[in-house]
């Protein structure tokens, strides 16, 4: 894919993006840029022209503005955890890359308004970890945490692990401060609750992907922190025994359940192959795993009590096979690591076709044995390893390779395999992209999943916000 409706910047507008960040800001060499130009699986390799490292809003506003004049094409980037190639430019090399991570600052706490005011390059784990200073709660957790920056996980709708109790990142959002393409700088750092004023524009911005306007700083809501928080991992028989359990989970905690997670043996073994220090929680082999996570306001020995209450009830009816509840907070977090290794471990077997997509959850057992069926046909002996986020309906159904096959011959056909298993989600009434975005990796597909109607209001949206194209062009639309 390439991005050639840009010319190359000259050396007297480089010179100028250079003088606006300074010259230590201002990355040119291939050796210093080479970090800004892949994503982590090295899916997606890129050229820049540059690497500008902007310190204030002051600064992004004038690359902006710059850039406009030049008509410069710009793409932004968070932490570069970006599963799509969204935050990674083509390999022409005529794009500036416009990299968020200095502006790294907390602004504000207002612990008794709950809200929490940060830069967009903090990363994900220090907005947790001040809010938690704060005796509150930041619920928007990802696996890559410690290195995802919250401007980016904006600008993509990230969703993670406490979507079913929390919501995506734009339910986490009360205000935002955005650059726009000309350079012009949106402040709309407000804490309001309550604002029927028109437009809700902070969520044009949010899982825009950098197509709209540069997202510099965010408002967030924070929660009162739990008293409790309970961790169990369950051998269930089958998908839908899981989502049984699922269902009484919910009757008994209602918003208490705060992770509901689905995992494939198959992914487990994976794991325990190849995570140093993994170990199988449970004495027997399941088909099928649940990760349950209830987060309280009761006292731990109340919640533990209620949790153990739960489990004991779904293995007298047959929902749960064996359980283990976490005794302490690391044996939690170990619980925990089994599951945010998953994505990470399939690499040490060969290549793996990954899919991010959403189903009704009532559907998943049929999609799951749907989706099974086609790939054995398509690929014999490949390895479906799905898991994910049962509660919300969001599944990751890797590929991986068959035992011993080429790598590079599975990898060719990864359109292949990807169009049989959107169309089984299209017929589930389902998405193609549940929580990674469009990026790269989907823009041809979104027509097929869009209305006309749709499409023609996001491009002209585009038109609005960005007439001369330069904002991540080539991503999304």
């Amino acid at each position: 894919m390439k991005n050639s409706a840009f010319a190359m910047p000259g050396a007297e507008t480089l010179a100028r993006f250079a003088a606006i960040t300074g010259e230590r800001h201002a990355l040119s060499d291939p050796a210093a840029m080479a970090p800004y130009l892949s994503e982590w699986r090295d899916k997606y390799v890129g050229r820049a022209a540059m690497v500008l490292r902007p310190g204030s809003v002051e600064e992004v506003s004038q690359i902006l503005a710059l850039a406009n004049d030049r008509r410069v094409a710009i793409v932004p980037q968070g932490g570069n955890t970006g599963l799509v190639g969204g935050q990674v430019p083509f390999e022409e090399g005529n794009e500036v890359v416009v990299s968020l991570g200095r502006l790294n600052r907390i602004l504000s706490i207002d612990a008794q308004g709950n809200t929490l005011t940060a830069q967009a390059g903090c990363t994900l784990a220090a907005i947790q970890h001040a809010a938690q200073e704060a005796g509150r709660l930041f619920p928007l957790s990802l696996g890559s945490e410690g290195s995802c920056q919250i401007g980016g996980n904006l600008a993509t709708n990230a969703g993670g692990v406490a979507v079913l109790s929390f919501g995506n990142a734009r339910e986490q959002v009360l205000g935002l401060e955005v650059v726009l393409a000309d350079g012009r700088v949106w402040d709309g750092l407000r804490s309001l609750r309550k604002d029927n004023t028109g437009y809700d524009l902070k969520q044009l911005f949010v899982g825009s992907e950098g197509t709209l306007g540069i997202i510099t700083a965010a408002v967030l809501k924070l929660r009162p922190r739990p008293r409790s928080r309970e961790t169990a991992f369950a051998g269930v028989k089958t998908p839908r025994a899981a989502i049984a359990l699922l269902q009484r989970a919910q009757e008994d905690f209602g918003a208490g359940v705060t992770s509901f997670e689905l995992m494939a043996r198959i992914g487990l073994d994976f794991t325990l192959r190849h995570l140093a220090g993994a170990r199988d929680p449970l004495n027997e082999k399941w088909p099928w795993y649940v990760l349950l996570e209830v987060s309280s306001g009761d006292s731990q020995e109340t919640a533990r009590r209620r949790v153990e209450a739960l489990l004991y009830e779904a293995m007298e009816a047959g929902e749960a096979g064996d359980v283990f509840l976490a005794q302490s907070q690391a044996q939690g977090e170990a619980l925990w690591r089994l599951r945010t290794a998953m994505s990470e471990v399939q690499k040490h077997e060969g290549g793996s076709i990954k899919h991010d997509v959403s189903v009704p959850v009532a559907a998943i057992p049929e999609f799951l044995e749907q989706a099974g069926k086609q790939i054995e046909e398509l690929v014999p002996g490949a390895r479906p390893v799905p898991f994910g986020h049962l509660g919300d309906g969001n599944l990751h159904y890797n590929v991986s390779q068959p035992e011993g096959a080429d790598k590079e011959a599975f990898l060719a056909r990864w359109e292949e395999v990807s169009a049989a298993i959107h169309d089984l989600v299209a017929g589930h009434n389902g998405s193609i992209s549940a929580e990674h975005g469009i990026g790269r990796m989907k823009r041809d597909l979104l027509p097929g999943v869009k209305s006309v109607v749709e499409m023609e209001m996001m491009r002209a949206l585009k038109r609005t916000f960005d007439p001369r194209g330069i904002l991540n062009p080539g991503k999304l639309l």
